[in-house]
């Protein structure tokens, strides 16, 4: 007779086969049923679902963005002539000074000429992509111009 211990005796290697052909298609059921679960992953009160579009603010005009320019400008100066009064020295007179800047900042250009120039470059390649394209070739000097109004 075959002592019991004997016909229960397996080798390693079958006792990795059963328990892989055991687990694998409890592991296989649980992965198809986790559909879901993955697709909530990240989903929630706090979660980011979209990108957030930035927020749009309104551009000053011309003529509020050139106060706020002054009353910086002026709020800056104040404090340099309040400085120098407080260390001793001759404050500086805000209202010739505030003059001054204003003057230069008005005569300046408000393009320089390098990048016109580069704009201009710019506009030339870009009409020799249109022309390779079959289309028409922009006016050079007027898409400069317009380019320049969107640095403005």
């Amino acid at each position: 007779m075959v002592p019991l211990h004997a016909a229960i005796a397996v080798d390693n290697g079958t006792v990795l086969v059963l328990v892989t052909l055991i687990v694998l298609p409890i592991a296989a059921i649980a992965f198809a049923r986790s559909g879901a679960a993955w697709k909530e992953l990240g989903k929630g009160t706090f979660a980011i679902d979209q990108e957030v579009q930035p927020r749009q603010h309104a551009q000053p005009t011309q003529q509020a963005g050139r106060a706020v320019l002054e009353a910086e400008a002026r709020q800056m100066l104040e404090a340099k002539s309040y400085r120098q009064r407080q260390r001793g020295e001759a404050p500086i007179d805000v209202e010739t000074t505030m003059a001054h800047l204003l003057e230069s900042a008005a005569s300046t250009p408000t393009h320089d000429a390098e990048l016109r120039a580069e704009v201009r470059r710019l506009v030339i390649a870009r009409n020799e992509r249109r022309i390779r394209q079959g289309q028409a070739p922009l006016d050079v000097e007027a898409e400069t111009e317009r380019q320049l109004a969107r640095f403005a």
